[in-house]
């Protein structure tokens, strides 16, 4: 819709400075440490993230409202961890967004070639459909978020969500190192701020707890 891959991964995790603010309705209250971690986390994104000017679009919007479902998520999942069975709420959890799903993927995907369902189907059995879908369920949704769910047991959500951040980081220093991307001094000072700003949330406060 418009956004460029830089500024869709800066607005979403704007997903980190809404999770302290939402959780202060909950009584999460956050360490002065970890509101330096915030903002310094979202100034390494934007150096990671985004590069040349900034306007803001109709795109933008969806994308802030991607970022507060996020941080609505991580809150939730700060409130039911400690509750039930990890597995047990991930499982719920991928089924729910499975039924909520269909019907948009009906509507704008297999809808647009019901007329031609044998070229439908060619597509859907092909290996190089299968595979972007397995990995995307098994590795990025089946791991990543049942560890989120296990993880949080016990954690501060906004120490969660800067974590949760340094999937940012990872992604460029994967296209670095796998595919060869370019990574200048601004990301690697923007990598930088954000591994700085978790080690901050974790420092002991005068209180003695690093929360």
């Amino acid at each position: 819709m418009g956004a460029s891959a830089g500024k869709a991964g800066f607005l979403t995790a704007c997903y980190i400075l809404l999770v302290p603010i939402i959780g202060l309705f909950f009584k999460n209250k956050c360490s002065i440490n970890i509101w330096i971690g915030v903002v310094l986390t979202l100034i390494g994104l934007y150096m990671l993230c985004f590069d040349g000017s900034f306007s803001f679009k109709v795109a933008d919007l969806l994308l802030l409202l991607c970022a507060l479902f996020f941080a609505i998520h991580i809150l939730v999942i700060n409130y039911f961890s400690p509750l039930v069975d990890g597995i047990k709420l991930s499982c719920i959890q991928f089924f729910v967004c499975g039924i909520l799903g269909l019907v948009p993927m009906f509507f704008s995907e297999m809808g647009r070639s019901f007329a031609n369902i044998g070229t439908w189907a060619k597509v859907f059995t092909s290996p190089n459909a299968w595979i972007p879908i397995l990995y995307a369920g098994i590795m990025s949704c089946g791991v990543g978020y049942t560890g989120q769910i296990i993880g949080q047991k016990g954690m501060n959500p906004t120490v969660a969500s800067l974590l949760l951040s340094l999937e940012s980081v990872f992604s460029v220093l994967a296209g670095w190192i796998i595919l060869g991307e370019t990574m200048g001094l601004k990301q690697l000072c923007g990598c930088g701020l954000i591994f700085i700003a978790i080690v901050l949330a974790q420092l002991p406060t005068k209180t003695g707890k690093s929360i």
